[in-house]
C-alpha cells in the first residue's frame, strides 16, 4: 500500500491529542511538581532538574534513530512501544525513593520521549500525508501548542488535590489509556519491494546528507536557537524583573508567550502556506534576536515589552514547524525521519543544555546585562548561520544527492547486486 494515499482523517486531531498528553505529562508536568518532590526526597533542586536534563539528552541522542526506525517500518510499533514506556516510568515515577531512581526512571523516560513526541510523529506524518505533509505537521503542532495550557493548571489541581506521587500515576494511566490505543492503530507502512535494496539506497542517501556541509550549518543554526529559547523559558521571569519590571507585570508578559506561538502557528498555516518553510525560517530566525534587544528599552514602555512577547511567542511557535518540515523540504520524505532526527540531535542537547549554559553566563558576568547579550549574540549568530545557506544552493545540493542515488541504482541494475557506500 502506497502510504502516501493513505490520508485518515482521524490521524491529526488524535495523534494531536497525544502529543498534548505527551508533552503535558512528560516535559511540563515536572515544572509543577519538582518543588514538593525534592521537598520530599530532600534533594535539591539541582539535581532535581538534572534528572530532567538527563532525559532532554537522552532523547536528543536517540532522534536519529527513532527516525530511522519510522523511516523503515512506520511509527506503530516505534509509538505503540513508547507510549507502554511512559507509562511505565511514570508510573515508576510516582514510586521513587532516591535520586537513583529518579535519574534512571528519568533515562528512560527519555527514551519514550525519542518515540512518542514531535520527531516521531512528524515522521508519521511525512509518510502518511505526502506532499501535505507542512499541512499535517503544522495543524498538529496547533495541538501541542496547548500542552502546557492544559498540564499547567492541570497537574497542579492533581497535586493539591492528590499529592505528586499519584499525580504521576494518573499520568501514567492516561498514557496507557489514550496515547497507546491512539499510536497503536496508525496507518500500516510498507516498504519498497525489494526490501534490501531499499535500505542501501536509504544509507547511501543518508550518508550523502551528513558528508553535506550545509547540513552543518543549518544543524548549527537551528540549535543555537534552540538553546536561546530554552534559555529564556526558565531565565526570563528574572531576567525582566532584573530590569525593574514588577512581578505581575513580568507574568503578565510572559502569560502572552504561550498565545503568541500558537497565533504563529496559525499565522504560518495561513499566510505563509505557500511560501516555502525556508523563507518561513529565516523570518523566525530573526525575530528571535530582534525580540531580545527589545528588553534593553526604558522598562516603562510597555508597549515594547508587549512587543517583545509577541515576537518571541510567534518566532518559537513558527520554529517548531520549521524544524519539522525543513528536512523534507531541503532532503526529501524518503529519508525524513533519520535526517529530520540527526537534526534534531543536537536541538534537543541544547534545549537541555540552555537553563545551565544561561546560569554559568550569568555567575561569569555578574549579572542579567551580561546574559542576555550573550544570548542575543548566540541567537544571532544563528541566524546569520541560517541566511548564509541560500535555498537555492539547498535545492542544488538536493538535486545532487537524488542524482548520486540515480547513478547507484545504474550501478546495481548493471551489476546484478546492492551497490555499497563508499
Amino acid at each position: 500500500m502506497n502510504t502516501t494515499e493513505r490520508k485518515p482523517t482521524w490521524l491529526i486531531p488524535l495523534l494531536g491529542l497525544t502529543q498534548i498528553v505527551g508533552w503535558g505529562s512528560m516535559f511540563y508536568a515536572y515544572g509543577v511538581l519538582m518543588q514538593p518532590m525534592e521537598a520530599e526526597l530532600q534533594i535539591s533542586r539541582s539535581v532535581v532538574v538534572g534528572a530532567y536534563s538527563v532525559a532532554l539528552l537522552i532523547s536528543g541522542c536517540l532522534s536519529m534513530l527513532a527516525g530511522s526506525i519510522v523511516d523503515r517500518i512506520g511509527g506503530r510499533l516505534l509509538m505503540g512501544a513508547g507510549s507502554l514506556l511512559a507509562a511505565l516510568m511514570l508510573a515508576f515515577l510516582s514510586n521513587v525513593n532516591s535520586v537513583l531512581s529518579l535519574y534512571l526512571v528519568w533515562a528512560g523516560i527519555g527514551v519514550a520521549m525519542s518515540a512518542t513526541l514531535y520527531q516521531s510523529a512528524f515522521a508519521v506524518l511525512t509518510q502518511v500525508f505526502g506532499n501535505n505533509y507542512r499541512r499535517a505537521i503544522t495543524l498538529v503542532t496547533l495541538f501541542g501548542g496547548f500542552s502546557s495550557t492544559v498540564f499547567w493548571p492541570l497537574t497542579q489541581f492533581l497535586s493539591d488535590h492528590f499529592g505528586w506521587r499519584d499525580t504521576w500515576l494518573i499520568y501514567a494511566a492516561i498514557n496507557l489509556l489514550l496515547c497507546f490505543p491512539i499510536h497503536w492503530r496508525l496507518p500500516d507502512f510498507s516498504p519498497a519491494a525489494d526490501a534490501h535494496s531499499h535500505r542501501d539506497t536509504h544509507k547511501a542517501s543518508l550518508a550523502a546528507v551528513l558528508r553535506e556541509r550545509r547540513f552543518y550549518l543549518l544543524t548549527a543554526a537551528l540549535t543555537f536557537n534552540a538553546l536561546v529559547f530554552s534559555a529564556m523559558s526558565l531565565h526570563m521571569m528574572s531576567i525582566l524583573q532584573s530590569k525593574g519590571i514588577s512581578p505581575v507585570h513580568a507574568a503578565l508578559i510572559g502569560a502572552m508567550v504561550g498565545p503568541m506561538q500558537v497565533l504563529g502557528r496559525l499565522l504560518e498555516t495561513t499566510f505563509g502556506r505557500n511560501t516555502s518553510s525556508y523563507k518561513v525560517g529565516m523570518i523566525a530566525m530573526w525575530l528571535l534576536p530582534m525580540a531580545l534587544i527589545l528588553l534593553f528599552t526604558p522598562t516603562d514602555w510597555f508597549a515594547m515589552l508587549v512587543l517583545f512577547a509577541a515576537m518571541y511567542g510567534i518566532g518559537n511557535g513558527i520554529m517548531t514547524i520549521v524544524r519539522g518540515t525543513l528536512p523534507a523540504e531541503l532532503y526529501g520524505r524518503d529519508i525524513y525521519g533519520a535526517v529530520s532526527g540527526a537534526m534534531a540531535a543536537p536541538v534537543m542537547i541544547a534545549i537541555a543544555a540552555g537553563p545551565f549554559v544561561a546560569s554559568l553566563v550569568y555567575s561569569a558576568t555578574g549579572g542579567y546585562t551580561g546574559t542576555l547579550l550573550a544570548l542575543i549574540a548566540i541567537c544571532g549568530a544563528g541566524a546569520i548561520l541560517y541566511t548564509c545557506t541560500s535555498p537555492s544552493a539547498a535545492t542544488i545540493d538536493a538535486e545532487e544527492g537524488m542524482n548520486a542515488d540515480t547513478d547507484a541504482d545504474i550501478k546495481e541494475r548493471v551489476s546484478g547486486r546492492p551497490s555499497q557506500d563508499v
